[in-house]
């Protein structure tokens, strides 16, 4: 049977006090094994790709639209929590304007050889740290048909609670992993095939239409930071730059707009 939680000090809900932004970024997740799923979408996700709940914490409303998921993590004896939306929202710091929250176990990150192994386009977040940026390059990932992500090693957290809301939980179903050292580890997706494409402006570069022309049967492209781009290690290190030609006196896109055209652009033919 679910628990019901009335005291915000109860040890049960230790998991989610103080989820608001800035307390989460003072919080070191990765160390601690687990991140935060919100909303019914994102929690099922984040089950269909296998990853181990820590507790559940809902409105009493959830025990019937999660009525499968609650069966399941009671009979794997994972504490299901019910709380009236005043009490989450006082202990966990913000509106929760979807109803249900899970504590997950943070999976293991598998080496960079195994996830690009039976990829054909992967795209590199070069640190990015804006999470709403994280989130999004993913959900574009997922739609366009890339086969994975890596992260730079400054890199915002993919499982950040608000990359995951933006993402629309497809950070669970894009295969993805940290890619460290960088830039010298695109070394090692040269060994696996791939060509390294960094998207970036520079005098050198050709433009997404001539790539896309005669695209690569293996491509890994490189997305850089919202501020001043790749870094120039990165960019002198690629294969090739791949510049998006600007109209209307701009000269570039935000990383997540500029990395859904070029996916689009540059997809693999299926």
């Amino acid at each position: 049977m679910p628990t019901r939680i009335t005291d915000p000090d109860d040890p049960r809900v230790h998991d989610y006090v103080g989820l608001t932004d800035v307390a989460l970024r003072r919080r070191s997740e990765p160390e601690r094994g687990l991140y935060i799923a919100e909303s019914e979408k994102v929690i099922r996700r984040a089950f269909a790709a296998g990853h181990r709940p820590r507790s559940l914490l809902m409105a009493e409303r959830w025990l019937t639209d999660l009525g499968d998921l609650v069966s399941q993590a009671e009979a794997d004896g994972i504490p299901v929590l019910v709380a009236d939306h005043e009490v989450i929202e006082g202990f966990t710091g913000f509106h929760l304007h979807r109803g249900a929250l899970a504590s997950m176990q943070r999976p293991e990150l598998r080496p960079v050889a195994e996830v690009v192994a039976d990829a054909r386009r992967v795209l590199v977040i070069e640190d990015v740290v804006d999470h709403t940026n994280v989130g999004a390059v993913f959900r574009s990932a997922a739609a366009l048909g890339m086969d994975a992500v890596l992260v730079t090693p400054r890199c915002a957290d993919p499982l950040y609670r608000r990359a995951i809301r933006v993402s629309m939980g497809t950070v669970f179903q894009v295969p993805w992993t940290r890619i460290d050292p960088w830039p010298g580890g695109m070394d090692t997706l040269r060994e696996s095939g791939f060509t390294v494409a960094a998207l970036a402006l520079s005098d050198d570069a050709v433009g997404l239409e001539e790539l896309a022309a005669d695209p690569p049967e293996r491509l890994a492209l490189v997305l850089g930071t919202e501020g001043d781009g790749l870094g120039r290690r990165t960019v002198e290190g690629a294969d090739v730059v791949v510049t998006i030609p600007m109209a209307g006196g701009v000269d570039s896109l935000n990383v997540a707009a500029a990395g859904a055209v070029a996916a689009w652009a540059l997809r693999h033919p299926r």
